[in-house]
């Protein structure tokens, strides 16, 4: 099926080319969504008549996306979520988790524009890809700790697997610690227990 694009799309055209698709691709996706017409005599002149309409309004949103790539380029947000102490989650992160966690920091941001290969099914911080128009793209960081504070800590570079080797590692120092403390303790009774040798003579 030929249509005329509105708007450019990824891998497919421009704004104003005659593209050929698949019917579903078209039907289910490209039409409803306004991104393209129909390649019709019709559809063809309707299009030229408002070309420079259409690249206007492009135009313009393109500045507003450009402007909010800036401020959005970069930025970290944090989700929590339960998970096991190996760092798998209980479920997964999604794209509306994701532009909810944006949109709760101040961004505009819908779930559509966020784009994840597959949910996010494990802790640490994870870059995602955000398209905030055809043209325009900004790469945003989801933080997925277990708490705030362990979230401050991956922040700061260090992954799940060494906070837990650092708590096992500490955990098995306090342990020692307590175990010199008891045998010390120990030793100090059976010092006491020991009889004195008296010199009676």
């Amino acid at each position: 099926m030929q249509v005329i694009l509105l708007e450019r799309v990824a891998k497919l055209g421009q704004m104003g080319e005659v593209v050929e698709v698949k019917s579903g691709y078209a039907r289910n996706y490209l039409l409803p969504q306004k991104k393209a017409l129909s390649a019709s005599k019709a559809n063809i002149a309707s299009f030229e008549a408002q070309k420079a309409q259409l690249e206007a309004h492009n135009l313009e949103t393109k500045k507003e996306a450009d402007a909010m790539a800036v401020k959005l380029d970069g930025q970290q947000f944090v989700i929590i979520r339960s998970a096991s102490d190996s760092g798998a989650l209980y479920g997964s992160v999604t794209t509306r988790d994701a532009a909810d966690a944006a949109t709760e920091a101040g961004f505009t941001l819908d779930r559509k524009q966020v784009a994840l290969t597959a949910p996010i099914k494990d802790l640490g911080i994870h870059t995602v890809l955000v398209t905030l128009h055809p043209e325009v793209e900004a790469k945003i960081r989801l933080n997925v700790a277990r708490s705030p504070e362990e979230a401050e800590l991956q922040a700061s570079g260090k992954s799940i697997q060494e906070l837990a080797a650092e708590e096992e590692a500490a955990a098995e120092f306090e342990i020692q610690e307590l175990f010199d403390d008891i045998g010390g303790a120990a030793n100090e009774d059976f010092d006491e227990d020991a009889p004195r040798n008296r010199d009676d003579s």
